[in-house]
C-alpha cells in the first residue's frame, strides 16, 4: 500500500494516558499526561514532558518528584478532566472525586482509585521546546492486592488500563501474544499412547 509523506509530527500512538499527581501537601494537583514513557530499566526510570506554563510544571519542578497513576477505564472522565482544567483554578482530586493517598518514599500524593502508582523522583530536566522532559528515578510502585496471584505475580490485564489515542481513549483489549512467543520452543507431547 503507498503512503503519503507528511512533515515531521508527535503520532506515536497508542500512549497511555495517566495522572501525574504532585505537591507538597499544602499545595497539591493531579494533571493528565499522555507524554510519558519508560527511558532505562536498571536503574527503573520513565520520562514525562510537560509544557513550562503548565500549574504543576512548577510543582514538580521545586518538589523533584511526582507519581504516574495508571489509570483505569473506570476513570476516562476523570482523565479526561485533568488534561483540560488546571489545577490554578480548580481542586481536580475534589472536583473528580479523587482520593489522595500517601505516598511509600515521597511527600507528594497518588491516587487511591489507581490500581498502579509509579512514585518518581526527578533526575534531570532536559529543556526541548514546548515542553520539558523530567527524566526521574522510579523509586517505588505501588500495586492493589488484587491485581498480585498467589504467585507474586502482577496480573496488570485486569486493571483494564486506558490509552491515548490522536484524541481518543481506548481500553486495552483483548491479548494476542506475550513478550518472546515468535520465537518460543513448541512443547511436545511427552505421553506415549
Amino acid at each position: 500500500m503507498a503512503k503519503i509523506k507528511w512533515k515531521g509530527g508527535a503520532l506515536l500512538s497508542p500512549l497511555p494516558a495517566v495522572l501525574v499527581s504532585c505537591g507538597n501537601g499544602e499545595i497539591d494537583n493531579v494533571f493528565t499526561v499522555a507524554w510519558t514513557g519508560i527511558v532505562c530499566t536498571k536503574p527503573p526510570m520513565l520520562s514525562i514532558s510537560v509544557r513550562k506554563e503548565r500549574f504543576s510544571y512548577d510543582l514538580i519542578d521545586k518538589s523533584g518528584e511526582f507519581c504516574v497513576n495508571l489509570t483505569p477505564e473506570s476513570l476516562v472522565r476523570a482523565v479526561d478532566y485533568c488534561g483540560v482544567r488546571s489545577g490554578r483554578d480548580t481542586d481536580k482530586f475534589k472536583e473528580m472525586k479523587l482520593t489522595k493517598t500517601e505516598s511509600f518514599e515521597l511527600s507528594c500524593p497518588s491516587i487511591a482509585e489507581c490500581p498502579i502508582t509509579l512514585e518518581c523522583k526527578v533526575n534531570r530536566k532536559i529543556e526541548l521546546g514546548s515542553h520539558d522532559m523530567f527524566i526521574a528515578d522510579i523509586v517505588a510502585v505501588g500495586a492493589d492486592e488484587e491485581l498480585i496471584d498467589e504467585k507474586g505475580r502482577l496480573m496488570l490485564e485486569k486493571a483494564r488500563l486506558l490509552s491515548y489515542s490522536h484524541g481518543d481513549y481506548f481500553s486495552l483489549g483483548k491479548k494476542i501474544g506475550d513478550f518472546g512467543f515468535s520465537v518460543r520452543k513448541k512443547k511436545r507431547n511427552t505421553k506415549k499412547r
